[in-house]
This record gives structure tokens, sequence and C-alpha cells, in this order.
């Protein structure tokens, strides 16, 4: 890794096995850092270091370390004294045991480290440590020194690469007992069930995707103000000014905007709000269509009158249009029902007529044959 500039040489102590390794920075920092200035001219803030008892600037090599004591002396450690002391890690990474990465607490995660085979005769047991690490599912806890202390370091297979994931000591990680909320609270399945399905509607993200939209927005600005132009008026976003509100009321409003984010149905709930909101607007648009009187319906033929009028004022209670094809079909049916009856009273006129007259020839046949034997007797 010529590119890369190592931090520290030295090796890993496997056992027997002793494999030349270079540390280098896994991560890098991507933030904007800022200048202190003077206001009024623009002139650069700098630290100038002095010394209390000479009131003056001292130099990088006239600096030592000293630890200060509880009274507040100063005891005077110089950088031979330090790295004269037995500590078997000093240029080392001694593996003192393997566990399953779920022993390790990721509190105590800190800063991480790419190790590389530091030459060609590296290489092999370089190899076979990674490929055990790989095969065996576990990770190496490992001790080392670096700047000056002690530390703790955990070793896991990144790709085909070894990674140390600097640890902090047990006893660096604080209780939790004075941060546990004091007050007894119940929480409702109910409750849970929310959380449960804003969980479920979030869903899990790529995390190559995530950026930086902080820092973006201050390269923006810094690009508007270098080529003197104003800087955009940023977008005012809600905010819960830490205000108390109804959990209930949070959870399904926080579930269905996600689910809308994502492009999905509101639910249950926003789609009978939906159905309010259309049914409210339907009625406020439709016209009421005025039904056949029972008269005509009753006068109207079943096939025509009833049924069809019926099922028609049924779908067409909002349309002007079907409304007054309706009223036409109705007026249709009840005219051609008149027609029918008056067809039948015409017929029944004529019936009587008929009867009639043959009720007058009946009797002039009948008088008829009375007169003839009269007559023949006298004769």
């Amino acid at each position: 890794m010529p590119h890369v500039r190592s931090i520290w040489n030295g090796a890993i102590s496997f056992g027997l096995v002793s494999i030349p390794i270079k540390v280098v920075n896994a991560t890098e920092s991507h933030s904007i850092s800022f200048r202190q200035v003077h206001l009024d001219d623009g002139g650069r803030i700098r630290y100038r270091k002095f010394c209390e008892l000479e009131d003056r600037e001292v130099t990088t090599g006239e600096i030592g370390k000293a630890y200060e004591d509880a009274d507040g002396t100063l005891i005077p450690i110089t950088d031979e004294e330090l790295s004269a002391l037995p500590i078997p890690t000093a240029r080392t990474i001694e593996i003192v045991a393997f566990v399953p990465a779920e022993r390790i607490d990721p509190l105590q995660m800190d800063t991480a480290y790419y190790l590389a085979a530091n030459g060609v005769p590296a290489t092999k047991p370089y190899v076979l440590l990674r490929e055990a690490l790989k095969r065996s599912q576990k990770v190496a806890v490992a001790k080392f020194a670096l700047r000056g202390r002690e530390r703790l370091g955990m070793l896991r297979v990144v790709d085909d690469v070894i990674a140390m994931h600097g640890l902090l000591w047990p006893d660096e990680i604080r209780s939790t007992e004075e941060v546990a909320p004091d007050a007894s609270v119940t929480v409702r399945d109910k409750e849970l069930d929310l959380a449960d399905a804003l969980m479920d509607t979030l869903g899990e993200v790529e995390l190559t995707e995530l950026h930086d939209d902080y820092r973006e927005a201050v390269e923006e600005l810094v690009a508007a103000k270098a080529s003197g132009e104003l800087p955009a008026a940023p977008p005012a976003g809600e905010r819960a000014g830490g205000k108390v509100l109804d959990l209930m009321a949070a959870l399904e409003k926080s579930v269905r905007a996600a689910k809308v984010s994502r492009g999905e149905e509101a639910g249950e709930e926003a789609g009978e709000e939906k159905g309010e909101e259309a049914g409210a607007r339907t009625g406020e648009s439709a016209e009421v269509t005025p039904l056949p009187s029972r008269r005509s319906a009753r006068t109207a033929p079943k096939e025509v009158g009833g049924k069809k009028s019926t099922s028609t004022a049924r779908k067409t209670a909002a349309k002007k249009t079907v409304a007054k094809s309706t009223a036409k079909s109705t007026a249709k049916s009840t005219g051609q029902a008149a027609g029918k009856a008056t067809a039948t009273k015409s017929t029944a006129k004529k019936t009587a007529a008929k009867k009639t007259t043959a009720k007058k020839a009946t009797g002039k046949k009948a008088a008829a044959k009375k007169a003839t034997p009269r007559g023949r007797a006298s004769a």
C-alpha cells in the first residue's frame, strides 16, 4: 500500500508466529474545518505557546511532558523513560484470545485500522491468520501500544484484509444506572404494534446510499460566497421544539408519512379518510332526481316502469344527464301505459255494442216464432 502512509510498524504475535505488519488508518474525516479570524480585519487568529514563568513564546523543541499530581506538582517524564518501560506490546500486536464477535460491546469500539503485510515474507503467515479468522467466525482480542499508551484491540476480516478496531478498556465504559429513566412507565400493546409497524415501514437501508447533507450544504454556502452570490435561504423545516406530543397520534402520523414517502398506500385509516372526503365532495355537487309517483308506478307495466326506473335512479343519483334520460324514459313508459289503458276501454265499448245487437236480434227471432203458430191455429 505505497499510497497510504503507515502510522505504526510492528508485528502481530500469533503464538510463536510473528507477522510483520504496517498499520494505516481505515477511516478518514470529510468534515469541513474552519479557521478563527478577527472580525474587524479578517486576520487569522493563531495560538502561540508561552512559558508562564518567562512569559515568552517557546518552540516545539523546548516542550516536553509532565504528569500533574493531585496537589498541582508537575513531574517531568521523558520519551526515553517511556520507551524503556518493559511493555511487551511496544511494537507488537499480541493476540490474547479468540471470541465470538457478539461478545464485543459496540460501546467499546474506537478508531479502526487496516493491517497490511509488511514485505513478501509476511504474506504467508498473514494469509494464514486471515483464513483462520474466517473459518472460525470469531474475532481476535489483542493488546498493542500506540502513541505512548497500551491499548486493547479487536482483529477481524474485512474483504481480504485484517482490520483492527481499537477498543476502550472495560473500566472506561460508564455505567448506565444514572441515565436510565427513573419513572415507571407502562407501554401498551397497541403502542408497541404501532412502533413495529413504523419499523417495518421504514424497513432497511443501503448504508452506502447515505451521505452527509450538512457537509453538502456547507460546501454550497462556501461556493456561493466565494463567487459573490447570495446564499440561498434554507427551507423552513418542522421542528418538534421539545414538545411532548400524543404518543399514539405521533406514531400513527409517522407510519402514514413513512408509507407516503415510500410510495405505498397510507393504510386503512387513510383510505377511510379519503373515502369520507370523496363522499363529502360528491354530496356537495350531486343533485336529487325525483322518483316517479306511486300512481304512475302502478299504472306503468312492471317490466318498463318498475325495475328499470328504480335501478336507473340508484345509479344516476349524482349525474344530471342520466337523470334527464331517466325522467324521459319514465314519462315515455307512463304514456305507453296510458295508451294501453285507452285501447282497453275502446275494446270494451265495442264488445258491449256487439252484445246489445245480438240481444236485439235474438228477441226479434223469438217474437217471430211465437207469431207463426197463432196464425195457423186461426186458419
